[in-house]
């Protein structure tokens, strides 16, 4: 179904998913404000809040009843990358309100904390053109890694304690149990590089949602992504990542930027897709479609 965006005088139907357990934050009140404020322009305001259980689908079927001309979505860069999925090859913009235990692709857009701007921003004109990866099966619109971060977000995704305190607590469990030296093969129009390192990431974006900035040079829309091999566990180098003017030692990481790649594991690697733990594999295509998403930005 192709949807026509219209001009924001226009707008009428607006959508918001809500992610109600992401992050362990109550969402009421942002919900009520939002609404407020979407009833005030006399816009029609819809709400649909996921349950964890064939969310892609049902967020199709909202799509098809409600009409929306907007989607705002709450929620952390697995919820956004689960809407993105929804609406593929849909020319249905969105907006993003930063609430999960990972918020990486926001940080990155310049989504600012303060809810009254985050309204502004999600009911505004202003837009960026994302570029969208495919990896294997999936979406991918932030950041996606193999290795020791990916194990990171799997062992996080199995405890107790969530937001960003959670992961501090896992990663000393993780260090201890990992097998890190990993061997990887990244094929790159036609040509085949080995490399040895802790993590392998693919990156669409410049920085993880805690700040770390870990492709200096990369950009959202520029119809390219980068490859990077983490060679070894440098305190003062990782450290470094949450400069702002980070250049990273050659003994310490490589950078790659291509459209296209396919990375083979010796053995089966943890790995993770926008903040998700998705499987532990030794096989990954990636491709990309430039600027095929719409978000509203300051």
């Amino acid at each position: 179904m192709n949807i026509t965006i219209k001009k924001m005088g226009d707008f009428r139907n607006i959508l918001m998913v809500v992610n109600p357990i992401s992050g362990g934050e109550e969402k009421d009140d942002l919900i009520a404000d939002v609404q407020k404020e979407v009833q005030n322009k006399n816009w029609k305001f819809h709400l649909f809040k996921t349950e964890g259980e064939n969310d892609i689908e049902k967020i199709q079927q909202e799509i098809k009843k409600v009409e929306p001309e907007r989607m705002l979505v709450v929620g952390g860069d697995g919820t956004i990358n689960m809407v993105a999925e929804a609406l593929l090859h849909q020319e249905l913009p969105i907006a993003i309100f930063p609430a999960g235990s990972a918020n990486g692709l926001a940080l990155n857009l310049d989504i600012p904390k303060d809810r009254k701007e985050q309204i502004k921003i999600a009911l505004g004109d202003n837009f960026t053109n994302l570029d969208v990866l495919q990896i294997n099966s999936q979406l991918c619109l932030h950041l996606s890694d193999i290795g020791l971060n990916a194990e990171l977000i799997e062992n996080y995704e199995t405890a107790a304690i969530r937001g960003k305190f959670g992961y501090l607590m896992q990663t000393i469990p993780t260090l201890i149990r990992s097998k890190y030296p990993y061997e990887y093969e990244v094929e790159i129009d036609g040509s085949t590089y080995h490399h040895k390192g802790i993590m392998l990431a693919i990156a669409n974006c410049k920085k993880y949602g805690t700040g770390a900035k870990i492709n200096p040079e990369g950009m959202h829309d520029d119809g390219k992504f980068e490859i990077l091999i983490f060679k070894n566990l440098d305190i003062a180098e990782i450290l470094g990542t949450l400069r702002e003017d980070v250049k990273f030692n050659t003994d310490f990481a490589e950078i790659i930027s291509t459209s296209q790649a396919k990375i083979k594991c010796k053995k089966p690697i943890a790995f993770q897709i926008d903040g998700e733990f998705i499987e532990n594999t030794q096989n990954i295509e990636v491709n990309i479609a430039s600027k095929s998403l719409k978000i509203a930005v300051k």
